[in-house]
C-alpha cells in the first residue's frame, strides 16, 4: 500500500485517492452522445475532457473509450447499471477496479512537481479544469485528470506502479 499521505514544505500534497471502482468503456461515440449519461456518469465529452457528477466521474480517454470512476462500494451496482443502459448496444465495460490506484496531487506547486516527469504543459490554459489524458510520469503510463480550477490533479496508473509514482512525486517535490 502506498504511505497514507505526506506533506513537503513546498506547499505540494501527494497522497493516495480514497478507492474507487473503475471501468474502462468501449462504445460507439454516436451512442454516448445520444445517451448523455449512464449509470450517474457524464459520457457526452470531447476527447482528454473529464466531468463529475456527485461522486461520480467519467473521462474520456479516446474516440470510443471512457474511464468511469464511482464510489468503491458502488462497484457491482454501477457495472449493473451500465450494463442496463446500454443493453441493446454493442459495447465492451471492463472492470478495472483492482488493476489500477491513484494518487491526488494538490498544492500551489503541484503542476511543476508533475512536470518534473510529465511532458504535458500543464498551465491552466493549457491544461484547465476538465482535462484528461493518458500520458508519462517518469517511467510510468498514468491517466492525468484536473476536474477543478484549484492546482489539484488525480493520477491513476496501474496498481504495481503506485509505489514508484508516489516515490517519484516525493522526490520531485
Amino acid at each position: 500500500p502506498l504511505v497514507a499521505e505526506s506533506e513537503t514544505p513546498v506547499a505540494i500534497s501527494v497522497r493516495p485517492a480514497p478507492a474507487a471502482a473503475r471501468f474502462s468503456l468501449r462504445l460507439d461515440p454516436a451512442v454516448a452522445q445520444s445517451l448523455g449519461m449512464v449509470a450517474g456518469s457524464p459520457l457526452d465529452l470531447r476527447i482528454n475532457r473529464c466531468a463529475a457528477v456527485g461522486e461520480r466521474a467519467a473521462a474520456r480517454l479516446g474516440p470510443n473509450e471512457w474511464l468511469l470512476l464511482g464510489p468503491e462500494p458502488e462497484n457491482e451496482a454501477i457495472a449493473g447499471q451500465i450494463d442496463a443502459a446500454l443493453a441493446g448496444h454493442f459495447y465492451a465495460l471492463v472492470n478495472i477496479g483492482r488493476r489500477d490506484s491513484a494518487l491526488e496531487i494538490s498544492g500551489r506547486h503541484a503542476a511543476a512537481v508533475l512536470n518534473s516527469g510529465c511532458p504535458l504543459d500543464l498551465a491552466a490554459n493549457a491544461f484547465p479544469a476538465g482535462s484528461a489524458t493518458r500520458t508519462l510520469l517518469g517511467k510510468a503510463e498514468i491517466v492525468l485528470m484536473r476536474m477543478t480550477e484549484a492546482p489539484a490533479y488525480r493520477v491513476e496508473c496501474g496498481r504495481s506502479f503506485g509505489r514508484y509514482v508516489h516515490d517519484f512525486l516525493l522526490a520531485a517535490a
